[in-house]
């Protein structure tokens, strides 16, 4: 049996009497608890086209809904090829309905901005609904 100091800032320092080795593995097995319980925040990723079809679209938005409802961050991305670069509106008319379209779920960090032909926006969820989320899965 050892004398281990629990608290020593606490005033006076709260020490006990237990197996030292028992300790660590208390201390350990509480450290990997937390670690446990905290979520990592991941950037998923969506790939658009300034000349999407419509229902291809509708199918990314969807996955961009869902990644956010599970906490995520989403980056969208706008991809241009050969002559597409010329017509750059609408690229930001993609940009800009997706962002409204996921407005009631996210709110966009930023104005879109360009990565070599790439357009890029980042839309973070909103807390209210990342926690309605994870109500949801609780209960089912």
């Amino acid at each position: 049996l050892d004398l281990v100091e629990i608290a020593p800032r606490a005033s006076p320092p709260v020490a006990k009497i237990i197996d030292f080795k028992k300790f660590k593995y208390l201390e350990a097995k509480r450290a990997q608890q937390i670690k446990k319980k905290v979520k990592e925040v991941e950037v998923k990723e969506i790939r658009l086209r300034p000349f999407i079809g419509k229902h291809d679209f509708e199918v990314r938005v969807s996955r961009a809904e869902e990644f956010l409802k599970s906490g995520n961050r989403v980056k969208v991305v706008i991809k241009f090829q050969g002559r597409e670069f010329s017509k750059k509106e609408f690229g930001y008319k993609i940009v800009k309905e997706v962002a409204q379209r996921l407005a009631p779920l996210a709110k966009p960090q930023g104005e879109p901005r360009w990565e070599g032909r790439v357009l890029v926006l980042f839309l973070s969820p909103v807390k209210k609904n990342y926690a309605e989320s994870e109500n949801q899965k609780s209960r089912q």
